[in-house]
């Protein structure tokens, strides 16, 4: 069954190095999820966009910690990727970030 987060103007997401949390990068600032109940553990309204670079700085539990990202393309306007353990499948589409399980 998916679940869904509401994050309006995502530009990028991405897991922190455990596939503990995920980092969220919208035009509203930077939110940290835990993957373990996908509640929002912390937010910050400071936006801070990724330049490209390919990593975003983490807050709360992975504060300062460089969090490898995944950008909007917005010649499709499609954001898809997978966690790093290959258990979920996210994908964002108006203002929703949809997380499929891959393995039960």
């Amino acid at each position: 069954m998916p679940i869904y987060l509401n994050v309006g103007g995502l530009i990028a997401a991405g897991f922190d190095r455990s596939g503990q949390y995920l980092l969220t990068v919208s035009h509203s600032g930077r939110g940290v999820f835990a993957t373990a109940t996908w509640s929002r553990v912390a937010r910050d309204v400071a936006v801070v966009y990724p330049a490209g670079s390919g990593v975003s700085v983490g807050i709360g539990p992975i504060a300062g910690e460089l969090v490898p990202i995944t950008e909007m393309n917005y010649q499709t306007e499609e954001l898809n990727f997978t966690s790093p353990d290959g258990r979920f499948a996210l994908s964002y589409e108006s203002g929703t970030i949809t997380i499929s399980s891959i393995v039960e």
